[in-house]
């Protein structure tokens, strides 16, 4: 690569890069809604193939942006907002993994909280693909990805209050624990979205 292309701004493979990136998101999300409907091993199986494959994006991201010395927009911006998008799945598929492994079956209110986070992952992905052309329509879905975030944490709060009310019996602390790790992953899921959603508004500031 000469010295010219490392100065010229690689806009369109960011850009096409972080549509990806939040696409795979959207679709391992997707998968996630379907396990807490279903129970589902191949829904599982979807959401980790989903995380492996978002997570080679982002590596291909982040190659780009060492290749790189100009670009689009701010580079800890473009940094930021990938690996922020990554989070998002990777709680998912880390809820999904220790659901199997310690045996726990979908509740309602896993079932509530994956259906909004996919809520909110289709309103990133629907940002990143604004962004260029429509940056106030970007900020639009960005807005709504972070109320999203609001609802999640009030359910997340409703759930660890059901969990306290149960039976004070040994089965009763074991299966608390283990829900109680569970739900706090798919909220750190949703904080990661609206770390997401903080980027995208600065980014369009920073481009109006």
């Amino acid at each position: 690569m000469g010295f010219k292309e490392l100065l010229r701004p690689r806009k369109d493979n960011f850009l096409k890069l972080m549509i990806q990136q939040a696409a795979k998101t959207l679709e391992g999300m997707e998968a996630l809604e379907e396990y807490m409907v279903t129970d589902s091993r191949e829904a599982a199986k979807r959401v980790s193939r989903a995380e492996k494959e978002a997570d080679e994006l982002r590596r291909i991201l982040v190659d780009e942006l060492n290749r790189t010395f100009v670009t689009p927009m701010d580079r800890e911006d473009i940094f930021a907002l990938s690996r922020a998008i990554d989070d998002i799945l990777d709680y998912g598929d880390s809820t999904v993994e220790e659901m199997v492994i310690l045996d726990v079956s979908p509740n309602e209110h896993l079932h509530r909280m994956a259906s909004l986070l996919k809520d909110a992952a289709t309103e990133i992905h629907l940002a990143t693909l604004r962004l260029e052309d429509h940056p106030s329509v970007a900020y639009e879905h960005a807005m709504r990805a972070k109320a999203l975030e609001n609802r999640v944490e009030t359910i997340y709060r409703e759930a660890l209050a059901d969990l306290f009310e149960g039976p004070a019996t040994c089965e009763h602390i074991i299966e608390m624990l283990k829900l109680r790790e569970l739900y706090r992953h798919l909220s750190n899921s949703a904080d990661r979205g609206d770390e997401a959603a903080n980027v995208i508004t600065d980014i369009v500031v920073k481009m109006t």
